[in-house]
Formats: structure tokens, C-alpha cells, sequence
């Protein structure tokens, strides 16, 4: 490798044992992973925050914030909620193993180590995350920032232009936060609840807006502009649209394909053609071109 090459993968290591972070890095350096090291939790962020790593190997039991508050603050971090973290511990209680992976980890492996698993095991989770990281970024590119919510409220991962745009909100919904939080209590909320009847939820300048529920059992939200949220809400009064039609007819205005629109909302050709059915009804037009424009004119109307 030339020496201004970058690494193929960057495991950050952490761990106050120095004698069990030599033998790990050991392992990673002779399979062609560069490692960093952290003694600590604080240390690990700061790392984590600059260098974005492929994977983190976590210890429990540290000075400080332990391994599992430690968890949750990476995955809380901007451009860290898809990054692996595989638990290296010698607690092996289960409740212990269950704790961790609560907390947002992806596998838990306990000590004594036999670092050929743990090459093999961290090997395939770095594939899974530049895989995982690659769909969202195709999220970014084709449709709506998304973050999506787990079923207890908790924040499990986001599109990357979700997360620049409101990084508190995967902070304040991180797994293990209070579950009484307003963020947490909406998303969770909306499980049980019609999703046509889930109102928007106000954070900082955005809103955040259910999409629908992946096969996965995840809330799917996108953030938008209040602006945006507005124009959905002046398209719904005004042409007496459901949440979904309004949100149809916006992408609509801007030049988006039914194909395009059933990309960006998650939803079946077939379903766009029936909300775009309802929508010429009771728009009184005759097909797409004339309800864009009808629609975009009442925009630009202000």
C-alpha cells in the first residue's frame, strides 16, 4: 500500500487493559485492518467524531462512562448510527450480552478472544455496514432524508442528510435514553396509531413526517422544512386532500415520475396511481400535467 493510500478498514479499539489492546491489534494488523486505540469512553468519541472508523471493538468495563453509556454516545454521534460496535468483554452473563445489544450493538463476543472469529465476525459486519451505508446514501441522492424509529421510540439509524440536518434528534431518541422524552414518546406512539392520523412532529426548524413501516417493523420519517410541511398543509385545505395526496402532489410539482414518487414514499406504483386518481377527482382536472400546474400556482400564489 502507498503511503498516502487510505486504509482499506479502521477498527477503533477500545479498552483500559493495555495488554488485551495489544493482542487485539495485533490480530487486526497482521489481517490488514488498521486499528485506533482508546483507554476510554471520552477519548473513543473524540477519535470516532473525526475519523469515522469502519467498526468499534468495545470493552464494558472502563474509568468513567462504561462500555454501554459509551454505545449509545457513538450512536447518538453524526455519521456513527451505522457504524458497528461489537461488544469484546469478559462479562458473559446474558444479561450482560442482552444489555449491549439493547445499547445498539451488533454483536457481543466474550474473552478469552479467538481472534480468527473475531477478524472473521468484524470483517462481515464493516461488509454489512458500507452495504447498509451505501442504500442510505442512495436515500440521500434519489429521495427524502429519513431517519427511522425502533418500536420502543428509540432512533435506529438515518439517511445521512437526515442526520446533518438534525442531529439532536438522533441524540435525543438514542436507545437507552428516557422513554419519556416528547421525540420518543411520539415515535412510539405511531406504531399504534393510523398513520394517516400521526400529526407531524415539530423539532428545531424541521418537522418530522411518518412515511410508513418497513417490513422490519421500523418507523420510516422524513425531515422536512417547515416550509415544506406548509405547502403540503395549503395543498390539503385547499383541494380537500389526505395527508398522503398532499404529499403525492408536492412531489408532483416537481417534475417527480409515479415511479419516482413510489421510490421516494416507499409505496407501490399502483398505490401513487390511486392516490393520483383521487387527487385529479377532487382537483377537478384531467390528468397529471394539469394538477401540477394548478398546484404550483397556488404555491407561488403565497
Amino acid at each position: 500500500m502507498a503511503p498516502d493510500a487510505r486504509p482499506s478498514h479502521i477498527a477503533l479499539v477500545v479498552d483500559d487493559d493495555p495488554d488485551a489492546l495489544r493482542i487485539v491489534v495485533t490480530a487486526l494488523e497482521n489481517s490488514g485492518i488498521t486499528a485506533l486505540v482508546a483507554r476510554d469512553g471520552a477519548t473513543a468519541r473524540g477519535i470516532a467524531g473525526r475519523l469515522r472508523p469502519d467498526v468499534v471493538l468495545l470493552d464494558v468495563t472502563m474509568p468513567g462512562p462504561d462500555g454501554f453509556e459509551t454505545c449509545q454516545q457513538l450512536k447518538a454521534m453524526p455519521g456513527l448510527a451505522a457504524t458497528p460496535i461489537i461488544f469484546v468483554t469478559g462479562l458473559s452473563e446474558p444479561e450482560h450480552i442482552v444489555r449491549g445489544l439493547k445499547c445498539g450493538a451488533v454483536d457481543y463476543l466474550t474473552k478469552p478472544l479467538d481472534l480468527e472469529e473475531l477478524v472473521a465476525r468484524l470483517t462481515i459486519h464493516i461488509m454489512n455496514s458500507k452495504l447498509i451505508r451505501g442504500a442510505l446514501d442512495a436515500i440521500d441522492l434519489s429521495g427524502p432524508a429519513l431517519l427511522a424509529f425502533d418500536e420502543t421510540g428509540h432512533f435506529a439509524w438515518g439517511s445521512p442528510g437526515a442526520v446533518d440536518m438534525l442531529p439532536d434528534a438522533a441524540e435525543a431518541a438514542a436507545p437507552g435514553r428516557d422513554t419519556g422524552s416528547e421525540l420518543v414518546s411520539w415515535a412510539r406512539q405511531a406504531f399504534s396509531n393510523p398513520l394517516s392520523e400521526v400529526q407531524p412532529f415539530g423539532f428545531r426548524d424541521r418537522e418530522l413526517c411518518v412515511v410508513g413501516v418497513s417490513a422490519s417493523r421500523e418507523l420510516l420519517v422524513k425531515v422536512v422544512s417547515r416550509l415544506e410541511s406548509d405547502n403540503e398543509g395549503r395543498l390539503r385545505q385547499a383541494f380537500g386532500l389526505t395527508r398522503r395526496e398532499a404529499d403525492v402532489l408536492v412531489w408532483l410539482t416537481r417534475g417527480k415520475t409515479n415511479r419516482d414518487i413510489a421510490l421516494i414514499l416507499n409505496r407501490s406504483p399502483r398505490t401513487i396511481n390511486k392516490h393520483l386518481d383521487q387527487i385529479y377527482q377532487k382537483m377537478g382536472v384531467e390528468n397529471r400535467t394539469s394538477a401540477a400546474v394548478a398546484a404550483d400556482r397556488l404555491l407561488q400564489a403565497g
